[in-house]
């Protein structure tokens, strides 16, 4: 009765079906759009602090996680901090693994609140630009040799910034482990004029994605969760290195 053989061959046939069905996209895209307008993504937490992403995006970083075990997690982008907790609770029930985050303004209330669980020393937190080379080097320094190096980026959303970003710390990811690369959304959906940002359709995550792999053929979207993602402000954004 319950053959996971079975289920794990069903499931890959129907969300390559799903990801082909142009009728479902856009029903997924307009029901986003919609959400977006009440800051969906703005209202889950993980074990208290707010988490900023979409439940889907959090159970596939879930699932990335568990199923590849990066020995060091690294992001760009920390705000309140529920992703970096996120993580390193996750890195705590696998017996393994640290999580280096960096933003380029980090409270220090904040960073208390990040720094409380008994997990936290896991985390290690940079303040500077996500681009900068010295904040680079100096939680570069951290990776040791050998390690399993996954990366999520999602700090300043403008094309260049995020190219960059690529530039700079897709090399670290290692074989095998994901680049995932947040609110690629943004070149797929209306302007969101109630949020006003720097960034926009032409100039957001996904154009920087498409400028990046054609140039890095060392990362592929053939995966399940580029093809699995309907409710997600990453679509497009789950890079396998290969």
């Amino acid at each position: 009765m319950f053959d996971r053989q079975a289920f794990e061959k069903d499931r890959a046939v129907k969300r390559k079906k799903q990801h082909e069905d142009p009728q479902l996209q856009q029903q997924a895209l307009s029901f986003f759009e919609t959400a977006d307008k009440g800051d969906y993504a703005y209202q889950w937490d993980w074990l208290g602090l707010p988490i900023i992403q979409t439940p889907e995006d959090v159970i596939a970083v879930q699932e990335i996680i568990w199923q590849n075990k990066p020995d060091v997690i690294v992001e760009t982008g920390i705000a309140w901090g529920g992703s970096i907790v996120f993580y390193a609770s996750l890195c705590a029930l696998l017996g393994g693994g640290k999580v280096l985050a960096v933003d380029k303004v980090l409270p220090q209330k904040n960073r208390d609140a990040i720094m409380g669980y008994p997990f936290s020393d896991r985390i290690h937190l940079f303040e500077g630009s996500s681009t900068d080379r010295s904040v680079f080097e100096a939680m570069s320094s951290k990776i040791r040799p050998g390690d399993k190096v996954m990366v999520l980026l999602d700090s300043n959303h403008t094309h260049d910034h995020v190219y960059e970003e690529m530039k700079l710390w897709g090399p670290l990811v290692t074989k095998g482990q994901y680049l995932v690369v947040s609110d690629t959304i943004v070149e797929k959906i209306a302007p969101q004029t109630h949020r006003p940002r720097p960034w926009g359709i032409g100039n957001n995550p996904q154009t920087a994605v498409d400028a990046y792999l054609k140039e890095n053929p060392s990362f592929s979207l053939d995966n399940p969760y580029h093809h699995k993602a309907l409710f997600s402000c990453t679509k497009g954004g789950y890079l396998l290195r290969i």
